[in-house]
């Protein structure tokens, strides 16, 4: 097995020439932030629109973990928490033209919306200075589940049923989020700890896009062993990913890929034309419901290839043990629960936020609508919210999901509509721009005073139906911390940002 997986480790065919008929995209202009920071134009980053900032005032950088193309991933420690985390630093340098530097947007766009997700890497944040990119996210000590197959001399079919389904649990989230992620492969996800049952956790999303509908995708990317033939054929959509899980699968059970060759091009001209072959050993002693899982997810059909919410039912991966009763939150319910908790005001100023979010932005939380919103109606009821929560594999009652469908419904119209949606489920990261939360102040402070009085604050609350006399009083006398009468910017600063983080990496 060990000679199969160092061979095939390292063809990677993301900038593969097969001819690309894509039209670059031009780089959206680099936000400014407010005047009240007084932070020159050339201290604002291009690529996060914030200011730039020392990483080391915020973490203690250590020892180096890995070195890819693009960057180098440190072990550091956050100086206010003494937290670890790993900081993939990003040569600025490297990003020499304008479709590098929207890539990176789109990778920290897409890491921050599916953060939050189970097997999925936790996204902590972006940091910019004069010469990097600095993301910090997650540590995973137990290294690559590459390196974790390649160790092992062989799996049980219980331990690759294990794997497999943490695989199929990324696909899923990520479907079902609106993200499509293009390169799966062993290298990509990490192990939790060096323990032999350790979870595994997706990374690496620098070729992920939001899925688009309607859109047929044609670039190819990818690595040559995992790759899909419908993406060599420049014609594909997201049932991608389940080819590459399936390869994946075919791998850890045989212990070496399904479609091989000498050449780079002769791999690809067998992952075009080859023969899915399951007759040689070990496969007669590998369960007939094994090799039908494989045979589901690596038909060369994309319209007939098994999804991943189906892959997730298969009678095969249910070899691995009863499911664990423990509920999961996913990020859409983790993110509800804290809309709810929120006061009116600062549901209203979030309305107010998310109506300002740009398209690319939107992308995936627009998918994650469609995928709820399963009649179209363009609205979201109680018994939709239900199926696709448990889709996401929450366990509510329906009093917590009335309760939660309460408070996304601010117009109280009984469904969630698609404002409200965007609302009640936008990511915490979009409070880390201060240009967001200085337009959603300019909205409240109507006569630009540069305050925002008690009267133009009930007047917003009555005009959106959100809460009556006393409760918007009791609201006001929270955030007015000096008790001027008004709430001046830092106050809203405070209020939009405390409470925000999602629950600790563990």
């Amino acid at each position: 097995m060990g000679l199969w997986f160092t061979r095939i480790r390292d063809i990677p065919i993301a900038s593969f020439n097969y001819g690309s008929d894509s039209t670059p995209q031009s780089p959206q202009k680099p936000q400014s932030i407010p005047s009240y920071k007084s932070v020159p134009p050339s201290q604002i980053g291009p690529i996060t629109g914030r200011p730039y900032i020392n990483i080391t005032t915020i973490y203690d950088l250590h020892k180096e973990l890995g070195r890819g193309q693009f960057g180098t991933t440190y072990l550091c420690t956050e100086r206010a928490t003494g937290r670890k985390y790993a900081c993939k630093s990003i040569s600025r340098r490297k990003m020499v033209n304008p479709d590098d530097i929207e890539d990176v947007r789109r990778e920290i766009l897409i890491l921050q919306h599916l953060t939050g997700q189970p097997n999925i890497v936790e996204f902590k944040g972006a940091y910019e200075d004069e010469e990097n990119l600095h993301l910090i996210m997650e540590l995973c000590s137990g290294g690559e589940l590459f390196d974790r197959i390649i160790k092992k001399d062989s799996y049980s079919e219980r331990e690759a049923a294990s794997i497999c389904k943490q695989i199929l649990n990324v696909v899923h989230a990520c479907h079902f989020m609106g993200v499509m992620h293009r390169d799966l492969k062993p290298e990509n996800f990490l192990m939790v700890s060096e323990d032999d049952d350790s979870p595994i956790k997706a990374t690496d999303f620098g070729l992920s896009v939001f899925i688009e509908e309607g859109k047929t995708y044609k670039d190819i990317v990818g690595s040559a062993y995992y790759i899909a033939p419908e993406v060599l054929q420049r014609n594909y959509g997201k049932e991608i990913d389940i080819w590459s899980a399936g390869v994946i699968l075919y791998l850890i059970l045989c212990g070496e890929p399904p479609f091989c060759g000498q050449t780079e091009d002769d791999i690809l001209k067998a992952v075009l034309s080859g023969n899915l072959k399951m007759e040689d050993a070990p496969w007669p002693s590998i369960s007939p419901s094994a090799k039908d899982l494989v045979s589901k997810m690596l038909r060369r059909d994309p319209k007939k290839r098994i999804t991943a919410a189906e892959a997730l039912e298969h009678p095969w991966l249910k070899i691995e043990g009863k499911a664990s009763s423990k509920p999961i939150d996913s990020a859409v319910l983790v993110r509800m629960k804290q809309f709810r908790a929120m006061n009116k005001f600062k549901q209203l100023a979030l309305k107010v936020m998310a109506e300002n979010l740009s398209e690319e932005e939107l992308k995936g939380l627009k998918q994650m609508f469609k995928n709820i919103d399963t009649d179209r109606s363009g609205a979201i009821t109680l018994e939709e919210l239900k199926t696709g929560l448990s889709r996401l594999g929450s366990r509510l009652s329906e009093q917590e999901i009335k309760q939660l469908m309460d408070a996304a419904d601010v117009d109280r119209s009984g469904m969630i509509d698609y404002g409200e949606f965007i609302t009640a489920t936008m990511h915490r990261h979009r409070l880390e721009k201060e240009e967001n939360i200085y337009k959603t102040f300019q909205f409240f402070d109507i006569d630009k005073s540069g305050f925002i009085t008690r009267d133009e604050v009930k007047q917003a609350m009555i005009q959106y139906k959100m809460g009556d006399e006393d409760s918007m009083d009791e609201i006001l006398d929270d955030i007015d911390i000096d008790g001027d009468g008004k709430i001046n910017f830092d106050e809203f600063v405070n209020m939009m940002t405390k409470g925000t983080m999602e629950p600790k990496i563990n």
